[in-house]
């Protein structure tokens, strides 16, 4: 039989806050839940989810905090393996949730620019704006993207200085206009700042270009991550050391650095992700795996605060499941799951402390409930065991 594995990654979505949540002031954080709260409450009437729901996303969440979300009804029959995963790396960002999904857990502390004005140490800022050749920068600080962009982006356009800016996470991120600064400038210019934070330990340096005119700014699919690579050899690795290929799609290769990858495809939306991950399974084979990133519920509605649009994106989401279910065939297994929380009616932009859902699916598959697991690495660990790799060095598999 023909073994083929999918990660379906909803960026952000977590199902509950952590045990240990109080020390990221993240105590009472759920990003499901109070998504599911606010639909009742605001639009009258309950999250659409059914095939998540018959999947055991509501029993995963119930895992998580004790009860099942708002509106949702179904307790018991589901078609998924459903889990509940604390996460064991140190931090909330996005690359340690990815590599410890993959059987790497971030064990040391990563390094983080203070909440601060200004943010970034001047040896830092003189060395990009000297070895960048340029007018100055503008921002120094912890900021929304989009906020900052709207506040600083006509002052980018007249003196030429990019918008540079960081966050509760590891990183240092940096927009500019497309049209008046250029693409490729700006491209360059963090491969520069790439360089300069390794001694400061920077998990991420991220160009957000940007275009448009005044009032009407809007980023652009042309965001590239730069991030230090995996600690260790993971998932994705050791598949690719086999022989199998890894299909990234979305911003997936740029978290692993381009390591353990075989191809990377990229797509704007959730819906054009959506559509590339259903093409994709055209082209794998026996014992690959494709593994896309649903950024959208991050950077459209979580770190915007927007209980609504994240709804409305989880609800399309929903409505293409069973797209893929139509595609997927006999040995093919697929694993939804989230690499930290981003609940968007909790204070500030950041992200969240939560459990996150490990939710197993295929054809023929038998239902079952994984419980609480303490590491992310299970997910990955689950799916080495199908796809007959040796076990990961972190993990514990639910199959």
């Amino acid at each position: 039989m023909v073994k083929r594995a999918l990660i379906l990654m909803m960026d952000s979505f977590g199902i509950g806050a952590t045990p240990d949540a109080c020390h990221f002031q993240d105590q009472g954080s759920n990003t499901l839940g109070h998504i599911a709260s606010w639909s009742l409450a605001q639009r009258g009437r309950p999250l659409v989810l059914p095939h998540l729901e018959e999947l055991g996303l509501g029993a995963a969440a119930r895992e998580a905090t004790g009860k099942l979300p708002s509106g949702f009804l179904k307790s018991a029959d589901f078609t998924g393996v459903y889990a509940a995963a604390a996460e064991r790396s140190k931090g909330k960002d996005t690359p340690s949730g990815h590599w410890e999904l993959t059987g790497v857990p971030v064990l040391f502390d990563w390094g983080y620019f203070p909440k601060t004005v200004p943010s970034f140490p001047p040896e830092l800022t003189d060395a990009l704006i000297a070895q960048g050749g340029l007018p100055g920068i503008l921002g120094n600080c912890h900021a929304s993207g989009t906020d900052i962009i709207a506040a600083l982006g006509d002052e980018h356009v007249a003196s030429g200085k990019p918008i540079v800016y960081t966050s509760a996470d590891s990183v240092l991120q940096i927009a500019a206009h497309e049209e008046s600064f250029g693409l490729e400038r700006l491209l360059t210019l963090c491969k520069l700042a790439r360089k300069l934070v390794d001694p400061y330990n920077i998990g991420r340096v991220i160009a957000r270009p940007f275009t448009g005119p005044s009032g009407a700014y809007r980023r652009t699919a042309n965001r590239k991550d730069l991030a230090v690579p995996p600690p260790a050899p993971t998932l994705l690795d050791k598949l690719v050391e086999r022989g199998s290929q890894v299909l990234a799609i979305g911003k997936i290769g740029d978290i692993f650095a381009q390591n353990g990858i075989s191809r990377v495809i990229k797509a704007d939306s959730n819906a054009a992700l959506f559509d590339a991950t259903l093409a994709a399974l055209d082209d794998a084979g026996d014992g690959d795996l494709i593994f896309t990133n649903f950024v959208d519920f991050d950077q459209s509605f979580g770190h915007r605060r927007d209980p609504g649009g994240y709804a409305d994106a989880l609800e399309a989401f929903d409505k293409r499941l069973p797209d893929l279910f139509a595609k997927m065939q006999p040995g093919d297994i697929a694993l939804i799951t989230a690499d930290h929380g981003c609940d968007p009616t909790w204070i500030g932009t950041d992200h969240t402390r939560e459990y996150v859902p490990l939710i197993f699916f295929g054809p023929g598959f038998t239902g079952g409930n994984g419980g609480r697991r303490e590491s992310f690495a299970d997910g990955g660990q689950t799916l080495a065991q199908h796809l007959g790799l040796p076990p990961l060095e972190a993990g514990r598999s639910l199959l």
